[in-house]
Parts: structure tokens; C-alpha cells; sequence
């Protein structure tokens, strides 16, 4: 049996073979591969099926309802997904922050994990991510810990750059459980609530027949409600209005402690714009990604920080402290009437 044959997707193409750990009598290495045509397709579009049928059965009418997915029979490796057609009226893309917002507040507090539990029972794709979420924990920082590695690792490999790789692992070890661990800390109760996934400008529209606000293209999972609310964070977005966020709160409050819901969302946006800076040619994430890093680490383990990077990076730093004192004014307000 050859490596490749052994590989758990047959079929795979190796990319890379990188040097990784040691051994005292042979060569231990990192393979990075690509799954075969198909893979991807399947996960695709049974994913989106599932979350389709999840969102349609908490909140009717929210999605377009799923018909089927299945293998093309005459097409070897190729996969459809089939659903309730749904006419776009395009000049209300994305949906008003009333309708949208409300809508979705309501779908995160009807919905009920079937095992209490955080996570989701098969894999779901954002793009061309296939997300580590097909596994439940009744913690969502473990959840969220194993989702943001693996986009990192994909991340790595376009990145190519040490400065990255430091500052994730610094993100993964000291950020994300001082930020996570809390809402479910000192008698705290988080809510697995069923999440779209993927709620951007272009997933919203309005019905041009009913004028109801429904989405699509998701890629659900149970997580904090504030996951959703990542990707409004991003000023590409017509969601990043304050309007929406603002309405949001109003249906669906703040989790607690409340003082670290900013730097919350500043860690919820990183899949998505890490996502962005994958597969969309001539993204501009890249440096919002680093940046954002580098800001929830100054923040949270600037001593760690310090001792790793600070003294090869002071330009960076310094532009970080000053994205950090201008940056988030559209949602202070908001924050602070919360408070």
C-alpha cells in the first residue's frame, strides 16, 4: 500500500509535504491535501440541506424550504442541492434592519439544540471551508477553539507567514478562552442557538411576492447568537451599518459579561474574513485579519505579545493602538446603553 492510497479520502491530492515534529528513528511530516472532485460538492450541498431544514423548521418562511440533495446520477461526482424557488427583488439586498434583524433574533431564541450541546451533526461549508463543527460539547469555547483552528491551519498555507503563525497560536491559546470561557463562567447559562452561518449583505433578500425578509446559503450550526453578528463587523458589508447591530439588541440582549462583547465580535469576525481572504480574488483581509489578531492580543496577553513579536513589530503595534482608539465608534453607543 502506497501514502496516498492510505490517505482517509481516496483519491486526494497531495499539496504539500512539510517537516513537523521529531523522531528518534525516522522522519515525521505534515501532508496537506486536497480531497478529491466531489468531496467538497457533497459536503456543500448536504450541509446547506440540513441547515435549511433546521432554519425552516424553527422559523418558517426564514428560508427558502429544501426539497432534496443528492448525487447527479449521470454525472460522476457531482452533486445537487434542490429548493423552493424564491423571487429576489434585488434593490432590497440586503433586507432592512427591522425586518432582518427581528427575524433572526427570533430564530436564535425559538431554536433548541437537539442534544443541549454546542456543534452540529454533520460538517457544513462556508464557501469552500468544509467547518470542523460536525462534533457537540457542552462548551462553545472548545467548539469555537476546534472551528477557528481549522480555517487558521487553511490559512496558513496562503499566508505563508511566520509573523501569522505566531500570532494565531498566541489568538488560540490566551484570546479565545479569556474571551469564550466567561459566558458559561460563575453560574452563567449560554444558549446553543442555531445559527445561519454566513448572514452577509448578498444572503438576505425580500420576497417579491409575499415582501417577506428570508436568507439563504447557510451553513449552520449551534453556537453563541453572536457568532451571526460577526460578519456585520466587516465595513464591505451594508449589514456593518450600526442600524442593524442596534435592532439586533433590542430582541435578542447582550450576552454577558457585557463589557466584552466588542472584542467578541472583533473574534467572530475572523472566520468570516478569513473565509473572504481565501477564496474571493483581490481580497483585502489579509491585513484586517493580522490586524484584528494583533488587537485581541494587545488587549488580553499584551505580556505575551510583547515577548513574541513586539520587538519586531512596533510600526504594526502602533498601528493597532491607533485602529483600536478609532475603531468600533458605530458600535460604542449601542454598548453602552447596554451597559
Amino acid at each position: 500500500m502506497s501514502c496516498t492510497s492510505a490517505l482517509p479520502v481516496p483519491g486526494s491530492v497531495v499539496l504539500s509535504v512539510e517537516k513537523c515534529g521529531k523522531s528518534l528513528w525516522g522522519e515525521t511530516s505534515k501532508l496537506v491535501v486536497v480531497p478529491k472532485l466531489g468531496e467538497l460538492g457533497m459536503h456543500m450541498c448536504h450541509g446547506e440541506f440540513e441547515s435549511l431544514q433546521a432554519i425552516d423548521a424553527v422559523s418558517p418562511g426564514f428560508v427558502p424550504k429544501p426539497c432534496g440533495w443528492g448525487e447527479i446520477g449521470d454525472e460522476e461526482e457531482t452533486y445537487f442541492l434542490l429548493v423552493e424557488f424564491r423571487h429576489i427583488l434585488r434593490q432590497t439586498q440586503p433586507a432592512s434592519p427591522i425586518q432582518l434583524s427581528g427575524r433572526l433574533a427570533d430564530m436564535h431564541l425559538r431554536s433548541v439544540s437537539p442534544t443541549g450541546k454546542f456543534g452540529f451533526h454533520i460538517p457544513t461549508c462556508h464557501a469552500k471551508i468544509i467547518q470542523a463543527v460536525n462534533t457537540w460539547d457542552a462548551s462553545w469555547c472548545v467548539v469555537f477553539t476546534r472551528h477557528l483552528s481549522h480555517i487558521i491551519n487553511l490559512a496558513s498555507l496562503i499566508f505563508n507567514s511566520p509573523a501569522f503563525n505566531t500570532i494565531s497560536k498566541l489568538l488560540l491559546a490566551k484570546v479565545v478562552p479569556r474571551l469564550l470561557l466567561p459566558l458559561q463562567a460563575e453560574g452563567r447559562v449560554l444558549k446553543p442557538c442555531l445559527i445561519h452561518g454566513d448572514c452577509w449583505d448578498g444572503n438576505t433578500a425580500v420576497d417579491g411576492t409575499t415582501g417577506e425578509t428570508f436568507v439563504f446559503d447557510a451553513c449552520s450550526f449551534y453556537g453563541h447568537n453572536e457568532y451571526d453578528t460577526g460578519n456585520w463587523r466587516a465595513p464591505r458589508h451594508e449589514l456593518s451599518s450600526r442600524a442593524y447591530i442596534e435592532e439586533y439588541k433590542s430582541h435578542f440582549p447582550v450576552s454577558e459579561p457585557a463589557e466584552d462583547w466588542d472584542a467578541r465580535n472583533r473574534l467572530y469576525s475572523l472566520p468570516y474574513n478569513l473565509g473572504n481572504a481565501l477564496y474571493i480574488p483581490g481580497s483585502t483581509q489579509k491585513q484586517v485579519v493580522y490586524d484584528d489578531m494583533t488587537a485581541l492580543c494587545e488587549m488580553f496577553c499584551p505580556a505575551d505579545l510583547s515577548s513574541t513579536i513586539k520587538a519586531r513589530l512596533p510600526k504594526v503595534l502602533n498601528r493597532i493602538r491607533s485602529m483600536m482608539r478609532n475603531d468600533g465608534e458605530r458600535f460604542e453607543e449601542s454598548d453602552s446603553e447596554e451597559k
